[in-house]
């Protein structure tokens, strides 16, 4: 599990991979807690050309402003630089995966 602490380093990282998954959250968040272990573990599991990447909403506003997110946890996932997938507050870890695997599928030929 990655933690980026900068905005400077996130957009860096969206524009070199091909394919990240950027998992806003706040400490204060019971949801978040307990979804982190569960998308970190389906896309270690099914995606392993993912970058996942966290981002602590509080300590990082500037991003979470620019981003536009207004929840936690928000799930922002990135094919080639371009957003691709949205999800905030009640995630369905099954259609996330869902989601990701259709995309996942164009751009790694897998």
């Amino acid at each position: 599990m990655e933690e980026v602490d900068n905005i400077l380093t996130l957009k860096e990282i969206l524009g070199l991979e091909p394919a990240v998954l950027v998992y806003f959250y706040n400490d204060t968040c019971a949801p978040c807690v307990a979804l982190r272990p569960k998308v970190a573990e389906m896309a270690s599991s099914n995606f392993p050309k993912l970058r996942l990447i966290f981002c602590n909403a509080l300590r990082m506003a500037e991003a979470a402003s620019e981003y536009g997110i207004f929840a936690s946890p928000t799930l922002l996932v990135f094919f080639e630089g371009r957003e691709t997938i949205r999800e905030s507050k009640y995630i369905s870890i099954n259609g996330l995966h869902d989601a990701i695997q259709r995309y996942y599928n164009l751009i790694f030929n897998d």
